[in-house]
């Protein structure tokens, strides 16, 4: 047997020993074996795509401790009660720590128990010349990594001193994970990080579970209102509704109350004691909804989140994709609604004007606006933004479900990809439609764009509509912008496909302004769109069963002081129900069921089987 099949088989049995799986999810494995071979790591993987497996399960085959650097003491505590509840000895090493629960902690790392060790970046720094240095450490596991970029949307300045880990560990290989970063962002996390010749996996950025709905030009009143209906209708599931300010949190909180919603506040104006019960009643289901910031949940690991809310336009792609990936962590289906008005824009154009990167978080909240108001299926762009081509509709957004007419636009495509083209890449979005009316103005003149053999090949067209369909390429991903190379406009392998005649482009038909804004006043009020919700129960479940389960649930995880999703998920409750398992050795086969928990959970779950099978 070679080595390769002996590490996949030793992957596996600790994959369902511990963590009760019994098959990898997308790109987890390729990313597993690179790190147990000891190469350095990047890994861009979407929220709830299984990126802690990537580091976690190698720990666990490895000599001696990984180390995993997080931002959040909060996501600490979640990753080490999740690990423990598993039967792994994990610890957290942080500010929050008393004296006696570091000299336990120094204790056990230093006896090579400890297999997961989290630690802030700021405590890292310090450990390098103490404990760090005294213990064996199999592996650097960088988690948020998009927070050590200056291009990231969540800089932390602590992060940038984390290239120290080379210095004093030069032999021990480091994995770096995030869920969110652009191509600028990558290569800088590589950088900073001193990686040397990382293996790079981009896992699909898809979170074909997740529903996604635009609501545009909503008044405070109508937006509540419809807040308020769909929470009826998700009465007992978790969800987060994020808003601009703090001030915002509380309003709609309150607006909430009056409509009989009972629901927590988290923003930086709270004091620490108030922001960690909120998040404390959320994680431990004695609250379902939370009205935030986005301060709230980049701790959380809640794997039942069913739904987010944007009741204000996000600032970024970035933001918003990281926010949305909150629901459905499970792999259950989940929706997620984005409201935004034209103030929203205003504020939000204001705050990035007012920042150290104006250029750059204008261009971002320029393509948030664009993905809001667009008439393309939105996970495609989405997709598109993080540099997936998805070549379909996805047929769970709003735009899928009521599609606009579309055309073959393949020669419009061609025109603009040419004069890009021509110009060697070297232009940005208003100098192209200059190119392609005409416009003598004073850079294409200087520039010499006037001889191009584009230079107004798309007079026939007002620039308006160059505006609109420059926009459609974008999003379908025919070109990208490189932000850090002024705006200019780069063709993409799908945008090269078109070009040379491979492959047909499909573009929306315009609806002139009047003509849409007559119908968009119309439309949110007449024409109800389809529901998006889809029921979350798997067919043919014993719903009775499931609920007597989850109330197992809820009384053990308040005996251990725990998380419910902890003890197991909804989603391994979901197939308790489906299955009804009798005996240990099939309770033990349920997904999400490792050896710990099946000695430990088995037999009150059973009684519980057994009652509901055999009561009468």
């Amino acid at each position: 047997m070679s080595k390769i099949t002996i590490m996949r088989e030793q992957m596996l049995k600790t994959l369902k020993s511990y963590f009760g799986y019994t098959s990898f999810r997308p790109l987890q494995e390729q990313i597993i074996t690179a790190i147990l071979q000891k190469k350095d790591t990047l890994v861009l993987m979407p929220t709830g795509g299984g990126k802690s497996m990537c580091y976690q399960l190698p720990a666990l085959m490895m000599e001696g401790t990984t180390v995993v650097v997080s931002p959040l003491i909060s996501l600490m505590k979640d990753q080490v009660e999740s690990l423990q509840a598993n039967g792994i000895i994990a610890r957290a090493l942080n500010s929050t720590n008393d004296e006696t629960t570091n000299a336990q902690l120094y204790f056990e790392c230093l006896q090579g128990r400890v297999k997961l060790l989290y630690i802030s970046p700021e405590r890292l720094l310090f450990e390098c010349n103490h404990l760090l240095r005294d213990i064996k450490i199999s592996l650097f596991a960088i988690d948020e990594a998009h927070c050590i970029s200056h291009w990231g949307h969540d800089f932390r300045p602590e992060y940038t001193q984390l290239k120290v880990i080379r210095q004093y560990f030069p032999q021990v290989p480091v994995v770096a994970l995030t869920a969110t970063a652009d191509k600028i962002t990558r290569e800088d996390i590589i950088q900073q990080l001193n990686m040397r010749h990382p293996e790079i996996f981009i896992s699909s950025f898809d979170r074909p579970n997740l529903s996604l709905e635009v609501k545009r030009g909503y008044p405070q009143k109508e937006k509540i209102k419809t807040i308020a209906n769909f929470l009826r209708r998700h009465r007992r599931e978790s969800g987060i509704i994020y808003c601009m300010s703090r001030n915002g949190t509380e309003k709609v909180a309150s607006l909430l109350e009056q409509e009989g919603f009972h629901a927590g506040v988290y923003h930086a104006g709270l004091s620490n004691e108030q922001r960690e019960m909120t998040q404390d009643d959320f994680i431990n289901d004695r609250i379902q909804i939370v009205c935030a910031t986005i301060a709230f949940g980049m701790g959380i690991d809640k794997s039942n989140v069913r739904w987010v809310i944007h009741y204000n336009l996000p600032k970024s792609i970035e933001n918003f994709y990281q926010e949305i990936g909150r629901a459905g962590r499970d792999g259950l289906p989940s929706e997620t609604i984005l409201f935004y008005s034209f103030s929203d824009i205003v504020m939000l154009s204001r705050f990035a004007a007012e920042s150290n990167q104006q250029g750059i978080n204008l261009e971002k909240l320029n393509r948030m606006q664009q993905y809001a108001e667009s008439d393309i299926c939105r996970r495609r762009i989405l997709l598109n933004y993080f540099g997936e081509t998805m070549d379909h509709d996805c047929c769970n957004c709003d735009v899928c479900k009521n599609p606009p007419e579309r055309f073959d636009g393949t020669i419009i495509v061609q025109k603009a990809l040419s004069a890009i083209a021509r110009t060697d890449q070297q232009v940005g979005t208003r100098t192209l439609i200059d190119i392609l009316k005409g416009y003598a103005t004073s850079e294409v003149m200087e520039k010499g764009y006037d001889k191009l053999k584009t230079y107004g090949v798309g007079r026939d067209l007002p620039g308006k509509d160059w505006q609109d369909y420059l926009l459609q390429m974008l999003n379908l991903g025919y070109f990208e912008i490189a932000y850090n190379e002024n705006n200019h406009l780069k063709i993409t392998e799908a945008g090269k496909k078109i070009l040379f005649g491979k492959e047909r482009a499909q573009l929306v038909i315009i609806q002139r302004e009047d003509a849409r804004g007559k119908k968009g006043a119309q439309s949110h009020k007449n024409s109800a769109p389809a529901p998006l919700f889809v029921s979350t129960v798997f067919e043919e479940e014993d719903a009775e069963l499931f609920e007597s389960l989850r109330s197992l649930r809820k009384k053990l995880a308040d005996q251990m002081a725990i998380p419910a999703y902890i003890v197991l998920s909804d989603k391994t409750l979901h197939l308790l129900a489906l299955k009804k398992p009798e005996t240990i050795d099939e309770f033990g086969e349920i997904s999400g069921i490792g050896e710990f928990k099946k000695e430990k959970y088995g037999k009150e779950f059973l009684a519980v089987i057994s009652e509901h099978l055999y009561k009468g």
